[in-house]
């Protein structure tokens, strides 16, 4: 469960500006502030089922656009590889400020 709020969260994050301003209260209500159904239900006086159909229309909305766009998928690539120049830099000291400057480009690409 855990992984699966983590994984919306960052999707989320990616693809908002793509969402209607609803589907955004939505999310953002439910996945950021911890919301329950019934309190935005209440909040937007609609009922609870509106509420999570919205929401799992969205997560599935969430999920085509990365399944087209790949945007999270490329950050986390781009994360992994970061991590390993790290790695190898701590190993090895015969090139590092090359190996360094190139960590700078790819954290200012994020």
């Amino acid at each position: 469960m855990l992984e699966k709020t983590t994984r919306i969260n960052y999707l989320y994050d990616f693809y908002q500006s793509l969402l209607t301003e609803k589907q955004q209260s939505y999310m953002s209500l439910y996945y950021l502030d911890d919301y329950s159904l019934g309190e935005i239900a209440d909040e937007y006086e609609v009922s609870r089922q509106a509420v999570y159909d919205n929401i799992k229309r969205t997560e599935a909305m969430l999920e085509e656009y990365e399944a087209k766009l790949l945007l999270f998928q490329k950050f986390q690539e781009r994360n992994q590889w970061i991590a390993n120049l790290k790695a190898l830099i701590e190993k090895d000291s015969f090139s590092k400020e090359k190996l360094l400057d190139a960590i700078t480009t790819l954290e200012k690409l994020d």
